[in-house]
């Protein structure tokens, strides 16, 4: 094997162990074609809790990269776990950087810097996040029920369309609305809960909080049952 293989091949493992840390969606159906393409077994490929077709877009994305040279000077792995950011966005399996960073070997910064780069060499591109591309995940991890769940997205929801948090991350946005929702119930979680499943500072879920704390009243669904009412959640 050439040292430009073993290189590729050292990043498919590579791809393939963060996919297995940040848990992505399982798929047995195996392609024996890529089984054979990247040398590993189906009973890997089950393990790894990855969709065959999202890992197949990761290594591809990879392999252009690698072969283009488009990226001289940065680490396979940054390349690597830049094209998995990637993949999972455009696959409608969102993770952010954070979430990648601590599954790699690699900073947020360095990540960031290899995926614009990235889709900037390949011509390609991602389609925008929405607050509604973690709320369900972040929810669940958190424990908290369907109710909190859809009122935390109803209000991230209404606080974009009224303009309430221009300029601010939707994950930023999704962590301040689960916090108000969270407060409103009986299923209280503070910010550093939230922050901790949401890779975001405290400080910053309380930015995007104070932007849209003014208008609670108009932000929750009609049918929402507090156990805190609006004038009583936290000012901050």
């Amino acid at each position: 094997m050439s040292s430009s293989d073993r290189a590729m091949m050292n990043a498919f493992k590579e791809i393939s162990t963060m996919a297995d840390r940040i848990n992505l969606p399982r798929n047995i159906i195996v392609s024996r074609h890529l089984v054979r393409a990247l040398h590993i077994t189906s009973l890997k490929c089950v393990m790894f809790f990855l969709f065959l077709f999202l890992q197949d877009r990761t290594n591809n994305l990879f392999k252009q990269v690698y072969e283009q040279k488009s990226l001289k000077g940065r680490s396979n792995d940054a390349i690597a776990s830049a094209c998995l950011y990637i993949a999972c966005r455009q696959e409608g399996v969102p993770r952010t950087f954070k979430e990648i960073c601590a599954v790699s070997r690699i900073s947020k910064k360095e990540i960031g810097r290899c995926f614009k780069l990235i889709l900037k060499a390949l011509e390609t591109n991602v389609d925008l996040i929405t607050t509604g591309d973690f709320m369900s995940r972040f929810c669940s991890n958190l424990g908290l029920t369907k109710q909190v769940q859809m009122a935390a997205t109803y209000i991230a929801r209404k606080a974009v369309e009224l303009d309430l948090v221009p300029g601010r991350s939707p994950i930023s946005v999704a962590a301040a609305a689960i916090y108000m929702a969270s407060q409103a119930s009986a299923e209280k979680r503070t910010q550093k809960e939230i922050g901790d499943i949401a890779g975001v500072a405290d400080v910053t879920i309380r930015q995007s909080y104070r932007l849209i704390y003014p208008r609670a009243p108009d932000l929750f669904p009609a049918d929402f049952k507090f156990d805190t009412p609006v004038d009583k959640l936290p000012q901050l």
